[in-house]
């Protein structure tokens, strides 16, 4: 039987499964590795390097992961004419996805233009002025693959939507966004990584949820869930983020990623070549 890891982090329950038990220094591996993503790039933190810049602004060390992840932003910003961006993290707090997850609505604002705001290279992170990142498009995404390059073996990561296969495949359920205990069909990954997101999760007041149009400070109404497959969690979770507006498909394409997607009005679309299996 394998041996299953759960714990929380990052707000969200994780699942390691694996075929023999972890051992002590492979947990603390998996906890230093989260520990430091979430030290500096949590907005929900105070003492986070993301809280610091939000406040003043100004220019701080890259941590290790900013060109990897702030590199993809920018392809997915250019693929979806500015909508997914590394800057939305006040767009959200004023919709009530604030730090202390006050879920009081505040009105809509867009965020600011991060290509003259935000600069970053392998040393340093700027902003011109104080504002908030926010990683969450695909910081999960690439903390998952942090995490799976963390242990030995043959592992499975699941942090709550975003997973991570190495070894033998596993057949996963893709949820029905409308009735958590359905689904629309199957997806089996082996070596990679599937990543979903949907508008019942993170949901709160009237219509509103996680999922931003950056350019306007509004919830997404059209796309209801989407579901993406890469050979990184980064990739995928990216796309999953990027599905959710016109140029999605285009970032995907370039990033060789399959990925199936729901409708408001219940219509179910998908990649060519998509490996998945869909009830539909």
């Amino acid at each position: 039987m394998p041996e299953i890891w759960r714990f929380d982090a990052i707000g969200v329950p994780w699942q390691i499964e694996t075929v023999d038990p972890l051992d002590q220094p492979a947990r603390r591996r998996v906890e230093t590795v989260i520990r430091r993503f979430d030290a500096e790039w949590s907005r929900f933190r105070v003492d986070s390097v993301v809280s610091r810049l939000a406040r003043d602004g100004g220019r701080v060390v890259a941590p290790p992961d900013t060109i990897a992840m702030l590199d993809a932003y920018a392809t997915l910003s250019a693929a979806t004419d500015g909508a997914v961006s590394p800057l939305v993290g006040d767009a959200l707090a004023r919709r009530g996805y604030d730090s202390t997850l006050s879920l009081v609505d505040r009105g809509a604002a867009p965020a600011p233009d991060w290509s003259a705001e935000l600069a970053w290279d392998d040393d340093e992170l700027r902003l011109r002025h104080p504002a908030t990142i926010d990683v969450g498009a695909l910081g999960k995404g690439r903390l998952v693959d942090l995490v799976l390059a963390a242990l030995d073996g043959d592992a499975v990561v699941d942090a709550s939507g975003d997973l991570a296969v190495r070894g033998a495949p596993q057949r996963i359920g893709l949820e029905h966004p409308f009735d958590p205990r359905r689904a629309i069909g199957v997806w089996e990954v082996q070596d990679a990584a599937l990543c979903a997101s949907a508008t019942n999760r993170r949901a709160w007041g009237d219509g509103l949820h996680h999922v931003l149009d950056a350019r306007t400070g509004e919830p997404v109404r059209t796309i209801a869930a989407t579901w993406a497959v890469a050979s990184t969690a980064m990739r995928a979770d990216g796309v999953a983020t990027a599905l959710f507006f016109d140029g999605g498909e285009r970032v995907a394409h370039e990033w060789g990623v399959e990925w199936v997607r729901m409708t408001t009005d219940g219509r179910v679309e998908w990649s060519p070549g998509s490996k998945a299996e869909l009830f539909t």
